[in-house]
């Protein structure tokens, strides 16, 4: 899959999509002495957890959720990373019960590289998805970047007594996840390849604002979206910020068709095994192959939403338990 004159994105830039994040555990060193001052009660998320955006209560009813995210190609097609791109950022706001209201784009664009038509497909195919979403996109930012980026900052709205949020874990609760997992792999294996996984590019470009609602309706209160830090790495934060261990049945968790064969053929991603070397000082790995573990690991683009709680169609992967020694627990 590529452009109309033939460029394939993924050759433009080292990493793609969420996989090139800074390492989590970088990431909290470097912010943990940057904490600013609230403004008080009504910042009713902030940096404390490394939720999936802030949220500020504007009144008793009505919260205001606030994100932005941004990353590198993961697919050759202009259209289609726009698409990604674009649905990745929506989904911030999602998992935090919100619904997205209004975005900006965010692009960087190598001008001497690649034609603006491309740039002009990889902003289509933002707006569609904004369009599909019911959420404006009006305008942005953009610079002369060596590497080509897109993405969006996104605002949207939120109950502010029905949040979902990573630090409302409870013991007993189930664990759900509403998309399979691969995207890494599968990403890093058509950046190789240049073949195309269109299982992989379906997760990626499905929005999460069904589960959301599902989530909602079901009065669950705790969620994460699973990108970058992988699966692991996410529940990790949220069983670290509920003050929960989580316990992770690894055959229970859904991986995209192609996932374990591009896997064994050497397509991983770097930060997939930075992403476990974060995870497993809190985790007990039971007999688990270092395979599934990295997969468990793998850094998402674009991922489902996981749950403390039983969502009707998604798969339970696990379920939080009293804190133990171990933050993370897998059999």
């Amino acid at each position: 899959m590529t452009g109309p004159s033939g460029f394939r994105l993924t050759q433009y830039a080292r990493g793609g999509g969420c996989a090139c994040k800074i390492p989590p555990g970088e990431l909290e060193e470097t912010i943990a002495r940057l904490v600013p001052d609230g403004p008080g009660a009504d910042l009713i998320v902030g940096v404390e957890h490394g939720d999936d955006g802030a949220v500020v209560r504007v009144s008793p009813a009505m919260a205001v959720v606030v994100t932005a995210d941004f990353f590198t190609p993961v697919v050759d097609d202009a259209y289609t990373f726009g698409r990604i791109a674009a649905t990745n950022a929506l989904s911030d706001v999602y998992a935090m019960g919100g619904v997205p209201l209004v975005a900006v784009n965010l692009l960087g664009w190598p001008r001497d590289k690649l034609p603006a038509d491309l740039a002009a497909e990889v902003l289509r195919g933002g707006i569609d998805v904004g369009r599909a979403a019911r959420c404006y996109v009006a305008g942005g930012h953009s610079i002369d970047d060596p590497e080509p980026k897109y993405g969006m900052a996104v605002t949207g709205t939120a109950d502010p007594a029905e949040l979902l949020r990573i630090d409302a874990g409870q013991p007993g609760l189930p664990l759900s996840l509403t998309k399979p997992i691969g995207t890494g792999v599968l990403n890093a294996w058509h950046k190789a390849t240049g073949q195309v996984s269109a299982a992989a590019i379906e997760v990626m470009t499905t929005l999460n604002a069904g589960a959301s609602r599902l989530a909602l309706a079901a009065g669950i209160r705790c969620a994460t979206d699973v990108t970058g830090f992988g699966l692991l790495g996410h529940l990790f934060k949220l069983a670290r910020a509920s003050e929960v261990t989580a316990v992770v049945d690894h055959a229970a968790v859904p991986l995209i068709e192609g996932t374990r064969e591009a896997v064994r053929a050497g397509h991983m991603p770097g930060g997939s095994r930075r992403n476990l070397e974060w995870v497993l000082p809190h985790t007990d790995t039971g007999g688990v192959s270092e395979e599934d573990l990295l997969l468990l690991a793998d850094a998402q683009t674009s991922g489902g939403l996981l749950v403390a709680g039983e969502l009707p169609g998604a798969p339970v992967i696990g379920e939080l338990i009293p804190r133990r020694d171990s933050v993370l627990i897998i059999r």
